[in-house]
């Protein structure tokens, strides 16, 4: 099946596959219609105003209505409406499902970025894809309107995009980074500057003991446009995992506790680096912060400049057997808890080992099981859980696999200087919207 990023289009298929013509004039009669036909709203509202409306619409709206005429694309394009758009302090994330590349082989950590986004303003579902010249990824970031991610197979390139407008930039890693055991990757973006920090923790296994792991920390920042391995420690009994995240320019990395020849462990605590140190000795155990409880997985997320994890809640005798999960918001050194999965939604998740899925933005989590497609949304604010609208993918084989991320849809940011004009994409040739001939598929 040929797979596309679809935009605009005049039908409306929902969850359960029916399809029907959008009712765009609702309540008028034949004659209301037609005269509307020829009215458009940008007649009667001053520029400036319609700008406005227009940014405050849902991203799919925005995209459609920049294919409705020549004017209203140029609006859509302009560098005001952009400033209009960037003034929103946020937007409701998306969430991005998809499923292993060879679902009879499965890869750890390798996807092939091709699936469904989910929408929770308007509850629908779009084909969508990452813009990664066809290459399976791992180790996937985001932050505000960009994501970042690198390629499985060399793990030599490191991707950052904005999936929504499909502009992205490839860099080369550091020539001294070494494939290693354990990746984990985070990306931070600043509001006012649309500059971004990302941080590369690698956990390595010492080639002659077992219970010794070279951590190394490597940070790329896009105002330098240069690389930076400021952390190489050796851990005795513990190791890095694939979760950190960046929150008011300090890094955290969740570390696992290894004992005997168990060389996964158990998540353990958390380690703290400042990113402005640059000092390897600011890593230390001794500042390890504890997990609240006996975890199974943990999965880090910044919302609103607080670390939030989520859990799965191990029994006390089976650390690996998983119970339920948690949601936990740190404060100074400890952890104040904030919810509970609902056993009607653990239980709806269907079976799943003792890892899942989740990330977050603003005050909306999402959790998923890797075995299946469905998909729980927790609200930090309101304390409610809800189940999102169903997804069009099914598990068609019992091997078969799922994952997923979120991310603020935004159309102002770009990677590097592409805000001001400087575009340093590779072919394709970028463009910010898609033409106005596409089509946008709900389900």
């Amino acid at each position: 099946m040929e797979w596309e990023t679809h935009w605009i289009d005049d039908k409306v298929v929902d969850i359960k596959g029916k399809a029907g013509v959008m009712d765009l004039y609702s309540g008028l009669s034949g004659e209301d219609v037609k005269e509307n036909n020829s009215i458009s709203i940008d007649t009667f509202l001053p520029i400036d105003l319609f700008e406005q409306v227009l940014a405050y619409l849902p991203i799919s709206s925005i995209l459609r209505a920049g294919a409705v005429c020549k004017k209203w694309n140029a609006i859509v394009h302009s560098r005001r409406f952009s400033q209009n758009i960037s003034s929103i302090l946020s937007r409701k994330p998306w969430y991005f499902m998809f499923t292993s590349p060879d679902s009879y082989k499965p890869i750890r950590n390798a996807y092939d970025p091709i699936g469904y986004a989910y929408d929770p303003m308007i509850k629908k579902w779009y084909n969508f894809e990452l813009p990664c010249d066809g290459t399976c990824i791992c180790f996937i970031a985001s932050s505000c309107g960009l994501v970042c991610f690198m390629d499985n197979d060399t793990r030599s390139q490191l991707y950052v995009c904005n999936p929504i407008t499909k502009i992205s930039e490839k860099f080369e890693m550091p020539r001294c980074v070494i494939f290693s055991d354990y990746n984990a990757l985070a990306i931070s973006v600043d509001r006012s500057s649309h500059r971004y920090t990302i941080a590369n923790v690698m956990s390595k296994r010492a080639p002659d003991d077992f219970g010794h792991w070279i951590l190394s920390i490597h940070i790329f920042c896009s105002k330098a446009m240069m690389w930076e391995s400021p952390v190489t420690e050796t851990l005795m009994g513990y190791r890095g995992g694939n979760e950190c995240v960046i929150c008011d320019g300090v890094l955290y990395l969740l570390i696992y506790f290894i004992t005997g020849l168990d060389l996964i462990g158990n998540p353990h605590g958390l380690l703290t680096y400042n990113l402005s140190s640059q000092c390897s000795s600011c890593v230390s155990m001794n500042s390890l912060i504890p997990l609240p409880c006996t975890l199974t997985c943990g999965r880090l997320m910044n919302l609103q400049n607080k670390i939030v994890l989520v859990g799965g809640i191990g029994e006390q005798d089976q650390p690996g057997s998983i119970k339920g999960i948690g949601i936990w918001v740190l404060k100074g050194m400890d952890w104040e808890e904030v919810s509970h999965m609902p056993s009607k939604y653990f239980q709806g998740l269907g079976n799943f080992d003792k890892v899942f899925a989740s990330s977050g933005f603003d005050d909306l989590i999402y959790i998923q099981s890797y075995e299946a497609p469905s998909l729980v949304m927790f609200n930090m604010k309101l304390k409610d859980w809800k189940w999102s609208r169903n997804c069009p993918v099914s598990k068609k084989f019992p091997p078969h696999s799922f994952t997923g991320f979120c991310f603020e849809p935004r159309l102002e940011l770009l990677p590097l200087g592409m805000a001001t004009g400087q575009v340093f994409c590779k072919d394709p040739v970028p463009r910010l919207y898609p033409k106005p001939a596409a089509s946008l598929l709900f389900f």
